[in-house]
C-alpha cells in the first residue's frame, strides 16, 4: 500500500481470514480521517455475521489443525519471529498509526519496536507451561493437572496504541495455544490487518490470526459468536460492561482492560524536577489518550504553586504540530468528536468552578486543518468537579492541593476507576506504605508509565477485571484439567466407601 503519510491518496482495507484478504459479503464501508488534516484517508469493509463466522470459522479450523498439533517451543519460535518482522517494519507501521490516530511518530515507531519483547517473552513463556501433581491421601491414586487453551479468542481493541495494545492482548493468547479473530477500532483498523499479514511472512499459519473490520454490529457478532471461548477487550468502561453481560449470557469470560483517572500525587519532599518531568510525561505527552493519563494531580500545599507554576510553564511551552515531525511534542487529538468531548469537558470544569490556568482552546497548526487541542491546566479543582470525576482521555490535567498521607489516599481512592497511580517522594517508607493504601492496579514510585512483558497490568474497580501482561496474562487464557489414574490392582466394593 505504500508508506502512508499526508497525502490524499485513499487507500481500501478489506478483511483478512485463513491467511489471505476477504471479499466482503457486502459493499457497504466506513470512512477513516487523519486527525493532522481533517481529511479522509481510508475506507475499510465492514463486517457481517457472515463475515465473523468466516473468520471464527478460520480460527477454530487452525486451532483443531496445525497450530495445536505444532510443539510450543516451534509455537513460540513463530511468535519470536512475527515480533521480528514487526520491528523491521516498525517505520511503516509507526506512519500508519499516525496517520490514524495523530499521535507523535516517535511514539508509535517505538511500540512497534517494542513489540518484539512482547513476543519474544511470550513465545519464551509458551513451553514452560506446566500443570502439577497433586498428593493424595490415597497412596494408589495419581492426580495431576493439565493446562489446555480455550480455542478462538476474540480480541477487540482500541484506537489509541493499536499495535501494542493487540500485541498485550495477542500474545499471550497465542503463548497458551490459542487462536485469534481481531477486531479493530474503526479508527485504527489498517494496522490489524497489517500486523496478520506480517504474521504470515512470519510463519504463522493461516487461521491462526484473523482481522475484521467493522462498526459496533462486528464486536457483538465476535461476543455472540458460541466458538469464540473468550474476549479480550480494551476500551471504555460501558462497552466492557456491556461485553461481560452478553459473554455472560454463554458463560464465556472476558480479559476487560477499561478506563482510568489516575491519579499523580507529589509529597512536599519529592524531587520537584522529577516530578515535574512525570506529572507532564503522565498527561501530556501523549496528548492524555492513555488509559493510564495522570490525569488527577494532588501536590502538597507547601509546593503546590511553585509545582503549579513550573507545569503551567511547560505547557506553553509544548510544540503543537504535524506528529510526523521529530520537532512535534504533541500532536492532534484522534477524532472531531474526542475534540468537541474534551472542549465540553473544559467547559464543564470551568462551570464546576476550577480556575483554568492555561489552553483548553481548539487550535490551528500551520495549514493542517485537524483536530488540535492546546494543553490545559485547571487548578483549585475540587473532588466533585466533574473534571476530578470522569475519564477525559484528553491533554486536560486537573490539579489540587492537600496537607498529609491520610488526606490525599481518601482523595486518591475517591474515584470509580483504580488503573494506575503515581507517587513522588524521596521518603522510601511513605512510599512503599502508599503504595500498599493506594487502589490501583499498578502504582509508580519516583517515575510514571512504565510497562514491561513480564509485570502484570490491569485495573482495580471499573478499571477492569483480569490482567495484561506477565505469566497471569497467560493463565487467563487456559483452563486447568484434572487427571485422576488409579495405578494399583484393588477391586473396589463400589458399595463400601472409604475415606
Amino acid at each position: 500500500m505504500g508508506v502512508p503519510g499526508h497525502d490524499d491518496k485513499l487507500r481500501r482495507y478489506v478483511h483478512y481470514v485463513g491467511g489471505a484478504d476477504r471479499v466482503p459479503s457486502h459493499d457497504q464501508e466506513f470512512e477513516a480521517v487523519n486527525p493532522t488534516t481533517g481529511k479522509p484517508w481510508g475506507n475499510f469493509a465492514i463486517a457481517t455475521v457472515d463475515d465473523v463466522d468466516a473468520a471464527v470459522q478460520a480460527a477454530h479450523k487452525a486451532f483443531k489443525g496445525e497450530w495445536s498439533s505444532m510443539s510450543a517451543s516451534r509455537r513460540g519460535a513463530l511468535m519470536t519471529r512475527w515480533g521480528e518482522v514487526i520491528a523491521d517494519n516498525a517505520d511503516f507501521i509507526g506512519r500508519l498509526e499516525v496517520t490514524q490516530n495523530g499521535k507523535l511518530l516517535a511514539e508509535m515507531k517505538l511500540q512497534a519496536q517494542i513489540a518484539l519483547d512482547w513476543l519474544r517473552y511470550f513465545g519464551g513463556v509458551a513451553d514452560k507451561i506446566e500443570g502439577s501433581v497433586i498428593p493424595l491421601n490415597q497412596a494408589s491414586v495419581l492426580n495431576y493437572t493439565l493446562r489446555e487453551p480455550l480455542g478462538v479468542i476474540g480480541v477487540i481493541t482500541p484506537w489509541n496504541s493499536p499495535t501494542f495494545l493487540a500485541i498485550m492482548s495477542i500474545a499471550p493468547a497465542l503463548a497458551a495455544g490459542n487462536t485469534v479473530v481481531i477486531k479493530p477500532s474503526e479508527i485504527t483498523s489498517a494496522s490489524a490487518v497489517e500486523l496478520a499479514r506480517m504474521a504470515k511472512t512470519a510463519g504463522i499459519p493461516d487461521g491462526v490470526i484473523n482481522v475484521v473490520t467493522g462498526l459496533r454490529d462486528t464486536g457483538e457478532a465476535i461476543v455472540d459468536h458460541p466458538l469464540v471461548k473468550k474476549v479480550a477487550f480494551t476500551g471504555s468502561v460501558g462497552a466492557g460492561k456491556a461485553i461481560a453481560a452478553r459473554l455472560g449470557q454463554r458463560l464465556a469470560t472476558a480479559t476487560l482492560e477499561l478506563g482510568g483517572k489516575s491519579p499523580n500525587i507529589v509529597f512536599a519532599d519529592a524531587n520537584l524536577d522529577q516530578a515535574e518531568a512525570g506529572v507532564l510525561a503522565g498527561i501530556f505527552a501523549a496528548a492524555g489518550q492513555t488509559c493510564i493519563a495522570g490525569s488527577r494531580a494532588y501536590f502538597h500545599a507547601s509546593i503546590y504553586d511553585e509545582l503549579l507554576e513550573r507545569l503551567s510553564n511547560r505547557a506553553r511551552s509544548i510544540v503543537l504540530g504535524d506528529p510526523l515531525l521529530a520537532s512535534t511534542q504533541m500532536g492532534p487529538v484522534a477524532t472531531r468528536g474526542q475534540l468537541e468531548k474534551d472542549l465540553a469537558i473544559v467547559g464543564h470544569a470551568r462551570e464546576d468552578g476550577a480556575e483554568l490556568v492555561y489552553g483548553g482552546e481548539r487550535t490551528s497548526v500551520g495549514d493542517f486543518g485537524g483536530y488540535f487541542i492546546s494543553p490545559a491546566i485547571f487548578a483549585g479543582v475540587s473532588q466533585d468537579n466533574r473534571l476530578m470525576r470522569n475519564e477525559v482521555f484528553g491533554p486536560v490535567l486537573a490539579v489540587a492541593k492537600f496537607t498529609d498521607e491520610d488526606e490525599v489516599v481518601g482523595y486518591a481512592n475517591d474515584s470509580p476507576f483504580g488503573l494506575a497511580a503515581g507517587v513522588w517522594t524521596n521518603d522510601i517508607k511513605r512510599g512503599h506504605r502508599m503504595a500498599r493504601r493506594l487502589e490501583a492496579g499498578t502504582v509508580w514510585i519516583n517515575t510514571y508509565r512504565a510497562l514491561a512483558a513480564n509485570s502484570p497490568f490491569g485495573g482495580y474497580k471499573d478499571s477492569g477485571v483480569g490482567r495484561v501482561n506477565g505469566f497471569d496474562a497467560v493463565s487467563g487464557f487456559m483452563q486447568t484439567k484434572s487427571v485422576w489414574c488409579e495405578l494399583g490392582d484393588e477391586i473396589r466394593d463400589p458399595f463400601v466407601l472409604k475415606a
